[in-house]
């Protein structure tokens, strides 16, 4: 992005982004800000910049901000959609974005389970270690478990919105929910994950491809 900038304005900036996505994860609400002084107007800078922009980055809307806007401190929620795509057949078309299960799992379940995290908690059981913050504490206020069929598959959808998020905390907290879509766990489990208050006691990471930053809310 900073590159497609300076190749329109010749100017180099700064750009910020809302949140940072591992690597194998994706964004289609990613939300960026930059100071960049240009006379062209908003419509002409967009459409500059995605002629510069790399194959797998588009800017889908340009806006005049307000005065010291920032992506990251102003963020107020984010929201994350995970995609897993069970059942015997493989759609191998969401390669690289769907974690892919041959056994069908309990979506039902998972929805029921999944419930006793919306909330004020302490996430530190869901929170991987090598980027560990000081507080803990998000307030979770939407945690869905949704399946919705395909022509060729079916999926689960699981989506998350959040006041934060903590070091692959969506991960984990995806991969706990299957563990209990499969019938290894009862669905009061990740109720005594969150109160273990210990990374051990959470299911596995799921894979990055399946995630996907869906939308970044502001004040």
């Amino acid at each position: 992005m900073q590159d497609a900038i300076q190749a329109v304005t010749g100017q180099r900036v700064t750009a910020v982004a809302s949140g940072r996505t591992d690597a194998g994860v994706h964004a289609r609400g990613q939300v960026v800000s930059f100071d960049c002084a240009t006379r062209l107007p908003v419509n002409e800078f967009q459409k500059a910049l995605n002629a510069n922009l790399p194959d797998d980055v588009f800017v889908l809307e340009l806006v005049d901000a307000p005065s010291g806007f920032h992506a990251t401190r102003d963020a107020v929620r984010k929201r994350y959609i995970y995609v897993i795509q069970d059942g015997p057949r493989h759609d191998v078309f969401c390669r690289g974005f769907a974690w892919y299960l041959r056994r069908p799992l309990d979506a039902e379940r998972m929805q029921r389970a999944a419930l006793s995290l919306i909330g004020t908690h302490d996430f530190l059981s869901f929170q991987t270690s090598g980027s560990e913050r000081k507080c803990t504490r998000r307030t979770i206020c939407e945690l869905s478990v949704e399946r919705s069929w395909m022509e060729t598959s079916s999926r689960v959808m699981i989506g998350i919105t959040a006041d934060g998020f903590l070091y692959n905390m969506v991960r984990n907290i995806v991969g706990t929910l299957v563990e209990v879509g499969r019938g290894r766990r009862p669905e009061h489990w990740p109720a005594e994950v969150l109160a273990a208050r210990d990374r051990r006691a959470a299911g596995q990471t799921a894979p990055p491809q399946g995630l996907f930053l869906d939308r970044v809310e502001f004040p």
